[in-house]
């Protein structure tokens, strides 16, 4: 029997085709080309820079309305500024009970003499918002020197991604909050560190002498002129602060108490809110000989580091004086009688190097201690109350340690590196970053 015709309905067909015209109609009626023609890829720089700029403005902005306005129990500004208060009213500067524990004027004649400004206004709740914040423009502009010392242009986002880390560490964060006078001290580092860099001798050599005479934690970096033979620089580090305390010890009231009280009182190691070695072993009751024990070994780190890495002086001058900073005042923070956590952020300088084709910071074991400095983490439970309060105060002990032991294992590590290779003379920049990376 044949096969029926097929019986088809145009009606139906009709239909069914203009239901489809429709829906693409639909489809495409809000849609666009692709908005750029641009490259495959994205410039990272581009990607960094949008990313960087508003978290390091917003940072800086919680930074400094929110946290550092309130301000906080700990006030470092205040008792500078009633210091230098006392100077311009002619009343004795240190007449202070010094077994107390509340933040102390420790600040010799020459620095006083410095900070005297300070105490032209009478009250500090005028003067304090504007410290505070001449301090953060001080360490951007540390930042900015330090990405242009890297050779990194400050349109790179090198510089915001530092801004906004920076901001975050606990380090900048409790200098803004305590408004102390750090911020300025990091700009009078890295400007130290551009100068003799760049051969400016008596500008290097001022600008150290003035920290000194505020820190005299600087005076290890006296130094980084020494080996250079940079006898200008070396004597202008010497030189100001000899002659600012010689000119300022007859104008400061009540000077001879500097050595009669204050200077008694900076060779005790307290027991609180003290994060060096000294610190922990007199919290602790540790045995005097396991804490000389300690004291010895990385005394001997820093040694080892720092004498390793003047090798590199005229070879890799910014990863040697970079370096050699941030060590030996690492060696400081943790080897004197008193550590602070926030002096933490002196060791910026050197983890910039990071950039650059061989750094310690290529080393995860560097960053690790660098955490334990500077993350702003507080480690107070109600569930672990005594623990987590060691934990708050002494980490930052854990990474100076951790960076010193670090520095001088990479170091040593560096110099077999280069006889391993044939290098002569110290020719730091020929060795390949991945190789030292993967062996430090």
């Amino acid at each position: 029997m044949p096969a029926l015709p097929t019986i088809r309905c145009c009606s139906c067909g009709t239909a069914g085709y203009g239901r489809h015209v429709t829906l693409q109609r639909l489809d495409s009626a809000w849609s666009a080309p692709t908005p750029l023609n641009g490259p495959a890829s994205v410039p990272w720089h581009r990607v960094g820079n949008a990313i960087g700029w508003p978290v390091a403005i917003f940072l800086v902005t919680h930074r400094l309305v929110v946290l550092a306005w309130t301000g906080s129990a700990t006030d470092d500004f205040t008792t500078v500024q009633t210091a230098a208060r006392r100077f311009v009213e002619r009343v004795p500067v240190y007449d202070e009970i010094y077994h107390h524990v509340n933040p102390h004027y420790l600040y010799n004649p020459g620095a006083t003499l410095l900070l005297s400004p300070l105490g032209l206004v009478a009250d500090s709740d005028v003067i304090r918002p504007w410290f505070i914040l001449l301090n953060a423009v001080a360490i951007i502009a540390a930042l900015a020197i330090l990405t242009r010392m890297v050779g990194h242009r400050l349109s790179s986002p090198l510089f915001p991604i530092s801004i906004a880390l920076a901001f975050l560490t606990e380090s900048v964060t409790n200098t803004l909050v305590f408004s102390n006078i750090n911020g300025i001290l990091l700009l009078a580092l890295v400007g130290f560190l551009w100068l003799l860099l760049h051969r400016r001798s008596w500008a290097a050599g001022i600008v150290l002498g003035l920290a000194i005479v505020v820190k005299p934690m600087f005076l290890p970096l006296l130094f980084l002129p020494l080996v250079k033979l940079d006898w200008k620089a070396l004597l202008g580090g010497i030189a100001v602060p000899v002659l600012l305390n010689l000119v300022a010890w007859p104008l400061t009231p009540g000077a001879g108490e500097y050595t009669t009280k204050l200077v008694p009182y900076l060779g005790e190691t307290r027991d609180y809110a003290n994060s060096s070695l000294a610190g922990f072993a007199e919290y602790f009751g540790m045995p005097a000989w396991f804490e000389w024990a300690l004291w010895i070994f990385l005394a001997a780190c820093v040694a080892v580091a720092v004498l390793g890495l003047a090798r590199f002086r005229h070879t890799d001058e910014l990863l040697w004086a970079t370096t050699t900073a941030a060590l030996l005042l690492t060696g400081v923070f943790l080897l004197s009688s008193l550590g602070q956590a926030y002096y933490s952020m002196m060791l910026f300088p050197a983890m910039f190097t990071v950039v650059q084709r061989v750094s310690l910071f290529h080393n995860p074991m560097a960053w690790v201690a660098a955490v334990l400095c500077l993350a702003p983490a507080t480690w107070y439970s109600p569930n672990f109350p005594m623990v987590g309060t060691w934990l708050t105060t002494f980490l930052p002990m854990v990474g100076w340690a951790a960076l010193l032991i670090v520095g001088a294992t990479w170091v040593v590590l560096v110099s077999r590196q280069q006889k391993a290779q044939g290098v002569n003379h110290g020719q730091l920049s020929r060795l390949d970053r991945g190789t030292m990376a993967r062996e430090a």
